[in-house]
């Protein structure tokens, strides 16, 4: 097994058949479904450059939307959590209800052959699982289907009664690829995470593949504040639990060199009491995450420079990176 050419994450023509084979046809986590309880809530943000939107509409029904003006292209919500009573482009105002019908057209003008029926906004597809909100800019596949080994791995977790407390963004500079091998492994975790690797029982470090599902587990000691199992599920999205609550994430591309990591924390009613227990924890989550951005940024200076050969993967420790390459191989490369 090697690792993949550094042409896989620095071409950027591979970038943007990722963008439309990847990001643009597969489930994208969103957020929590309890920020959008109300008519009118919605979160906005970003899949890969597409710009989406979830809100609830006046029916009570959980609608998604492309964030597109269908006059000029403005955006029209920012991105985030909100309320509105109707949806208005900041460009021209044109007006949308919350179902994205298009309703008032000001200072427009007469045209005949304009009809305000044919212009909604264009509808994307939304599902819900276990309190968390997905979206899809199009794909054949069920959210169900694409969640896969996840729903039997978290059947006994009770990820639905934890309510969301903050949410972190974080940017570095280098591909989303070279940051997901690294959370598919924990081969690193000594030399890069090492309160981390003092935390666990290392030597009984184990990751296996399953379903469209990486995971890794380790027996944690007392000091350790994670229960010892963190989850990367296809395409771009994690979920690791805590005592009294867990994190998601997910992996999201600004770019062929630059990436965020959009992570969620969530607690159980009793942990979110206290509210510095719940700061502290986040605290120590965001100083393990950070801990690998700079390996990244160089591991992507040296992909970019020519100056890598591809080397060898672990088959002990290298599985996931293993899986996670060959299906991108599989789905990217043209014969």
């Amino acid at each position: 097994m090697k690792n993949l050419d550094p042409e896989f994450y620095t071409d950027p023509a591979l970038y943007e058949r990722e963008r439309q084979l990847i990001f643009w046809n597969t489930w994208q986590l969103l957020g929590p479904l309890s920020y959008l309880t109300s008519i009118g809530d919605y979160l906005a943000t970003e899949i890969a450059g597409a710009q989406v939107f979830v809100i609830r509409d006046n029916d009570g029904k959980l609608r998604a939307f492309r964030n597109v003006c269908r006059h000029r292209g403005a955006r029209l919500l920012p991105e985030g959590q909100g309320n509105c009573k109707r949806i208005r482009c900041p460009y021209h105002s044109w007006v949308y209800g919350l179902d994205g019908s298009l309703e008032r057209t000001p200072w427009f003008g007469d045209d005949p052959k304009f009809d305000p029926a044919d212009w909604p906004l264009h509808e994307i597809s939304v599902d819900v699982w276990r309190g968390l909100v997905f979206v899809t800019l199009g794909t054949d596949c069920t959210l169900e289907s694409q969640l896969a080994a996840v729903i039997g791995e978290l059947a006994s977790e009770p990820i639905e009664t934890y309510q969301p407390v903050a949410q972190h963004r974080l940017v570095f500079d280098a591909n989303w690829k070279i940051y997901t091998d690294n959370f598919v492994e924990g081969y690193h975790v000594p030399s890069i995470h090492p309160s981390f690797f003092e935390a666990i029982e290392f030597e009984q470090f184990e990751t296996t593949v399953h379903d469209n599902m990486v995971r890794m587990s380790a027996p944690a000691r007392d000091e350790l504040f994670y229960r010892g199992r963190w989850l990367w599920m296809w395409p771009n999205w994690t979920l690791s639990v805590f005592e009294g609550g867990m994190n998601t994430s997910r992996i999201n591309p600004l770019g062929p060199a630059r990436t965020e990591l959009i992570y969620g924390f969530y607690f159980c009613d009793e942990k979110r009491i206290d509210e510095s227990s719940c700061q502290e924890v986040i605290a120590q989550n965001l100083a393990v995450i950070e801990e690998d951005f700079e390996i990244c940024v160089q591991t992507h200076k040296n992909y970019d420079s020519h100056g890598y050969v591809p080397g060898p993967l672990s088959r002990k420790q290298e599985a996931g990176v293993h899986w996670f390459q060959s299906k991108l191989s599989d789905l990217l490369v043209v014969d």
